[in-house]
């Protein structure tokens, strides 16, 4: 079974045990992943593959990371609260990230191989270590991790 599949049948479970934020999350996602299709020219009724629906996912825990940053900001606990618990779940979804001492010989061994010892390149290393990696370490943290090894 397929991750929109999974995520469908979600929904069901969600309103039979009444979990108002789970339920609300996985509207939304679902919602998201009509608009991603209809955005991407097929039919509403079409399912993501599992690549489409992981991108779709970050894209909301993004925005979610993002609203709490400026709730949090304004003094508005009453509105990230939900934000966070939204978030949690969202997180639930995707995969664990690797931590900057795992990311560290991968980025050592990019380095070398690319011949990049200033900061010059950052962003190119960046650019190449990422896609190498393919979504399961955070740019922040990759960049944090080169920062460190140029420095």
């Amino acid at each position: 079974m397929s991750l929109h599949s999974d995520i469908k049948g979600e929904l069901k479970e969600s309103l039979k045990a009444k979990d108002e934020v789970r339920l609300r999350t996985v509207r939304g996602m679902l919602t998201a992943f009509t608009n991603e299709l209809v955005a991407t020219g097929k039919k509403p009724q079409d399912e993501l593959d599992d690549a489409g629906v992981l991108g779709v996912i970050k894209r909301l825990a993004k925005q979610r990371k993002e609203s709490i940053v400026q709730f949090d900001a304004a003094g508005r606990n009453d509105l990230s609260e939900p934000e966070k618990a939204e978030l949690i779940i969202l997180e639930g979804y995707l995969p664990q990230l690797m931590s900057q001492e795992e990311i560290e010989p991968i980025a050592k061994a990019k380095l070398a191989e690319m011949g990049v010892t200033d900061k010059s390149k950052l962003g190119i290393a960046i650019g190449a270590i990422m896609k190498d990696l393919q979504g399961k370490a955070d740019g922040g943290d990759v960049k944090a991790v080169i920062e460190k090894l140029l420095a």
